[in-house]
């Protein structure tokens, strides 16, 4: 993996992921300007996700002349009003010197498609996986707001793996040791076992570099 300068570029984020981009500021990697988040879980309120999206790029556009997306494609933003406007359509909008991580959701920044098939036959025997980041249980209430036990029951159990956070932090481990009655209470209100496997931050590292590099190279 090669190296790259974020000194001249800031980051607009979903909040899932602050854990991560933190990280990754304290170990001396992400050298960013500035680092702009937004209300963690707002795949479930697009018209929102938009809004705050664009303001946060404005905002970030004041500091730098070059802005980087740390948001999915595919599964982070679905308008059900307007299917054929994508966030690839919002972040071109934007300007050519604002690019987005090429990944489908926070999952994907952490493990790709094929670790995490290898993950789950690894885990649960090839079953089906809820897939999360620490971020989905730091800031759950955000993520899951408006959810009551009826809608977790309709989609949680299907997931007969049972939930598997990526975990390149430590984060669940600490929460486990530290408030292990308000999680095993997550886990009874999903009606699944959370199982944390570890990983690197590797991989999102690499996609943080690319879009580095696309960014000095306009």
């Amino acid at each position: 993996m090669g190296q790259a300068s974020f000194s001249d570029i800031v980051i607009v984020s979903c909040g899932t992921l602050s854990l991560e981009l933190r990280y990754l500021q304290k170990s001396g990697f992400l050298d960013a300007r500035h680092v702009f988040y937004s209300t963690p879980g707002l795949h479930e309120r697009p018209r929102e996700l938009e809004r705050q999206l664009i303001h946060r790029i404005s905002k970030a556009k004041e500091k730098a002349d070059r802005v980087l997306v740390v948001y999915g494609g595919k599964f982070c933003y679905v308008n059900g009003h307007n299917p054929t406007r994508t966030i690839k359509k919002i972040i071109e909008e934007q300007g050519p010197n604002v690019v987005r991580v090429d990944a489908t959701h926070c999952m994907d920044m952490l493990a790709n498609e094929e670790q995490r098939e290898k993950i789950a036959q690894e885990m649960a025997g090839g079953e089906k996986v809820w897939w999360m980041t620490p971020g989905w249980v730091k800031f759950r209430h955000y993520v899951f707001k408006g959810w009551d036990k009826g809608l977790a029951n309709e989609n949680f159990p299907r997931h007969t793996g049972g939930a598997i956070v990526l975990d390149a932090v430590g984060y669940i481990e600490r929460y486990m040791a530290e408030r292990p009655e308000e999680f095993l209470e997550y886990s009874d209100w999903m009606g699944i076992p959370i199982h944390a496997y570890p990983v690197t931050l590797d991989r999102f590292k690499s996609l943080l570099i690319e879009q580095a590099n696309k960014l000095h190279k306009r």
